[in-house]
């Protein structure tokens, strides 16, 4: 074989020419080493001793600089926000600043928010957090709050809970607040504190704080709470009730009604600031309070997005202090708070969008929709310990469910938005004064309402969402007490398995491994799971062919008095007492 040969077979046949050719190798020579002069070398003789201190002198230094980097490292990793992804470059002067001695105070501050969980995620903007406090007698000798005040929060709570600690003393200094924190885990107190201590007395100037919440429920009950906690010192705080009568719906300077605290719903407001001329004023507002601010945001036909900017733009006050308040995380609340209330301290309380650890949480398969009344019937008669919460997807199964159990002579009411408001709050009456052992509800009562003593959550459909499923099973374990979940699912309920499977798991419940494998579902069908509840079967014991029976004969008897069509959930009732007639006469004419 020829060179030529063995060379080409080397080089796979690549030609070699003027327009590949490699250019030539320059020497790197920077300008400093152009220009500078040649020094001649001089060697010191140093003895044993001076090699000696020089290595202990070399040691410390990198000592030292070792624990600046990891100083550095830790100050950078605590300022970053994770959720807004505000990486801008920070001035080079403040890059340069070497971080200056951690004293005892944050030391052990620092150990308190890692012992409570309590996560501070600070961004440019934000103000400098301050310390947490430890018990309710601090807010007397650090924040000037009188003992009125005092002696109405300890006859309520022992202890302030982890939220209540890093939230009181950061709105008592009216910094603009957005808090994460678990269900049950006192949010209310944690902002109705310092609003009563800086309103202190009852002024004739109209509203002065306002509380946003999304149902009159939650809002009645944050009612409740501000009576009880601002006991003695004349403030008042006042429910819109209705917007139709002309006299108790003025709250004009005009009108002569002077309050201090609003608690109500976006949308009582907004018909209220629509009106020509407006019959609210909102100008001397200095506290604005949004509860259940995910619920607030969310990007459904449910959205008080746009209400909430127009209440806001008419609370004009410029020195007004904002809170925001929730169980969970969502994008859309952090973009809005980034962009409205850029000078916010945030902060959370535990895992993100996690469920509560003292609630027992169970997932049982019952195979279709029927099998779902058949396992709730077991479960009465293998025992519930009552108040019980049974949550469905919509008003309609809500009626339905009411209807099979209420025949079963089980102590059950229902509650969904087509009942009155008069009807509502008797219901919620009943069951917090434990008359009701089991009540029926949408997802009109898994936010922020507080009912003590709820032993059981069930489930009865599935949560269309993770955030759902955390709502709702935060109705019970609240305020340390434990509790107990049950979720029923189909095998069309897969959309959301797997993700709730994982929050099971991380807080500790036993989940199947082969749940936690199932493949992930889209964005797409989660968004519209969100938007629009599955179709599901009727919630009836009945057989199909004595329904659609039934129902025909109903529909000649209405026809023939020249009625119209009986809607089907008023007939419902009325269907089954007559199906149970016609058991009976049957079962007669059986022993006959």
């Amino acid at each position: 074989m020829m060179g030529n040969d063995l060379f080409r077979k080397l080089a796979c046949g690549a030609k070699f020419t003027n327009k590949n050719k490699l250019p030539a190798k320059r020497k790197l020579e920077s300008a400093d080493t152009a220009t500078a002069p040649k020094l001649k070398p001089y060697i010191k003789e140093e003895s044993d001793d001076d090699e000696q201190a020089a290595k202990r002198s070399h040691g410390s230094k990198s000592v030292a600089q070792n624990m600046e980097k990891q100083a550095e490292i830790k100050s950078e990793t605590s300022s970053t926000d994770d959720s807004e992804d505000e990486q801008q470059k920070q001035p080079s002067s403040n890059r340069k600043k070497t971080p200056g001695k951690v004293t005892p105070n944050l030391q052990r501050m620092n150990q308190l928010r890692s012992e409570f969980k309590i996560h501070v995620k600070k961004s440019r903007h934000s103000p400098p957090v301050p310390n947490i406090i430890e018990t309710f007698d601090q807010l007397t000798t650090e924040f000037d709050v009188s003992h009125r005040l005092v002696s109405n929060i300890l006859a309520c709570y022992s202890k302030p809970t982890p939220v209540q600690m890093q939230a009181i003393p950061i709105l008592l200094n009216t910094h603009s607040l957005h808090a994460f924190a678990p269900t049950g885990s006192g949010k209310t107190a944690a902002f109705l504190i310092p609003i009563l201590h800086h309103l202190k007395k009852p002024m004739k100037c109209g509203f002065r704080a306002l509380i946003i919440c999304p149902t009159r429920e939650l809002a009645k009950q944050i009612q409740r709470e501000a009576l009880r906690l601002g006991d003695e010192m004349n403030l008042r705080t006042h429910v819109i009730q209705t917007v139709d009568n002309p006299k108790k719906s003025d709250y004009s300077f005009n009108s002569g009604r002077n309050y201090d605290i609003l608690v109500t719903t976006p949308n009582r407001i907004c018909y209220l600031l629509a009106q020509n001329p407006p019959k609210i004023d909102l100008s001397n507002i200095q506290w604005v309070v949004i509860d259940e601010a995910d619920k607030l945001f969310e990007d459904s036909k449910n959205s008080f997005r746009e209400q909430l900017d127009t209440v806001l733009t008419a609370c004009n006050n410029p020195t007004k202090t904002m809170a925001l308040f929730s169980a969970t995380q969502t994008r859309e609340v952090n973009l809005w708070v980034a962009k409205n209330v850029p000078n916010r301290i945030r902060f959370s309380v535990g895992l993100m969008n996690g469920a509560v650890e003292l609630v027992e949480q169970k997932l049982l398969f019952t195979g279709s929709e029927a099998g779902k009344l058949l396992a709730f019937r077991e479960m009465v008669a293998q025992g519930l310990h009552p108040p019980v919460l049974v949550f469905v997807q919509s008003k309609d199964r809500a009626q339905q469910l009411f209807t099979e159990l209420i025949y079963d002579g089980l102590n059950v009411d229902v509650i969904h938005s087509d009942r009155t408001q008069r009807e509502r709050d008797n219901v919620v009456r009943a069951f917090r004064e434990g008359k009701t052992w089991i009540l029926i509800c949408t997802e009109l009562m898994s936010r922020g309402i507080d009912f003590k003593g709820v032993n059981l959550v069930v489930n009865y459909d599935f949560p269309p969402s993770t955030i759902s499923y955390v709502h709702r099973i935060g109705r019970t374990g609240r305020a340390g007490r434990p509790g107990k979940a049950v979720t029923f699912f189909t095998k069309d309920d897969t959309v959301n398995l797997k993700s709730i499977a994982h929050l099971i798991k991380s807080a500790g419940g036993e989940v199947p491994d082969y749940m936690l494998q199932l493949h992930g579902s889209s964005k797409r069908a989660r968004d519209n799971l969100t938007r629009k509840a599955p179709k599901r079967a009727a919630i009836r014991t009945l057989p199909t062919f004595e329904y659609q029976q039934l129902q025909r004969k109903k529909r000649f008897v209405a026809k023939s008095k020249g009625k119209s069509k009986p809607s089907t959930s008023s007939s419902v009732v009325k269907i089954k007492k007559s199906a149970n007639e016609t058991v009976r006469s049957k079962n007669t004419g059986s022993k006959k």
